[in-house]
């Protein structure tokens, strides 16, 4: 875990994968993030997740007003996301939005899925940043917040993230979880009002996984 930043207000974190953020119903003596941070630094507020599998930039509050003034920037949509991701195949286009509408928690496994009827609505625009042999690291920024959201829109434009086994993709040796990084995140901090963007490495099997693919 790095300490990406840390005033009185905020605590700015790279988290590692296959680290939960809260604990996790069947095991409570698994160790979580929070508890972690809250070892350290006291009391933390939580203003928003991401997957277990997945690493990168997360930020939490250290007051009640930061807590309060950062959960609104979220609620209006007011904070910039992005993600990095290793796709399988190699999309003809550069630029692609989806809006496919996701219904989350669906069946013994969990999954969301796409639900033109009865999904919410979301949006994730991706980018290719680099083109490799038979896949492509992409940039993924979701305009909404769903629960598996960029792993799902990615299966249904038909290019699942590699290592995702959930969502159809082939098992691999090149990442053995889901390629998939939060690796930027921006907003306005809740006290002096500068806008900031943090961005985080990244860890050690993403950048492995990378490197394998540029060289191949």
């Amino acid at each position: 875990m790095q300490i990406i930043f840390q005033d009185a207000s905020i605590l700015v974190v790279n988290k590692p994968a296959d680290l939960s953020v809260l604990p996790e119903g069947w095991d409570k003596d698994a160790p979580y993030l929070v508890r972690m941070l809250e070892e350290k630094y006291g009391k933390v507020w939580v203003i928003h997740r991401i997957d277990k599998i997945t690493s990168g930039v997360i930020v939490f509050a250290l007051t009640a007003e930061a807590h309060r003034s950062l959960n609104i920037q979220f609620e209006k949509h007011e904070v910039e996301k992005a993600y990095h991701a290793i796709v399988n195949g190699l999309p003809r286009w550069e630029e692609k939005v989806t809006k496919f509408p996701l219904r989350v928690n669906v069946g013994h496994k969990h999954r969301t899925m796409v639900d033109d009827r009865n999904g919410m609505r979301s949006e994730t625009r991706f980018k290719i940043l680099e083109r490799y042999q038979a896949s492509a690291l992409v940039e993924a920024v979701p305009m909404t917040g769903r629960t598996h959201q960029i792993r799902v829109h990615a299966y249904a434009v038909g290019y699942p993230l590699l290592g995702d086994i959930l969502y159809s993709a082939p098992e691999t040796d090149v990442i053995p979880r889901p390629a998939l990084h939060a690796y930027s995140l921006g907003f306005t901090h809740p006290e002096t009002g500068a806008k900031m963007t943090f961005q985080a490495v990244y860890p050690d099997d993403f950048q492995a996984a990378v490197n394998l693919l540029r060289g191949r």
